[in-house]
């Protein structure tokens, strides 16, 4: 299952302090260093990319929620190298 949609006021505070990482990012590898100074961390599952926190692992919400869908990211960054998990529905970024 993914995660759920967020209340208004928490998706606002997290498109205001992740969005301008991801927009800066200039590769999957600078986005994850940009996320990561912030304490947040990116999985894929199910064809979908998913914020989490990395203080507890806890799924926060999907790129489509921030404003942010996997697929812009795709075009601008190129294809994410992926480590397909053993459940066979989640990944990870290689690297």
């Amino acid at each position: 299952m993914l995660p759920g949609d967020l209340d208004s006021e928490t998706a606002a505070l997290l498109r205001m302090v992740v969005l301008p990482q991801i927009e800066a990012a200039s590769s999957w590898g600078d986005l994850v260093i940009r996320l990561r100074e912030k304490g947040f961390g990116l999985g894929f599952r199910a064809g979908r990319m998913i914020l989490n926190r990395l203080d507890s692992g806890a799924e926060i919400c999907t790129g489509r929620s921030l404003g942010a869908p996997l697929r812009g990211l795709a075009a601008r960054l190129g294809r994410p190298a992926l480590r397909l998990s053993r459940d066979g529905q989640s990944a990870q970024l290689q690297g």
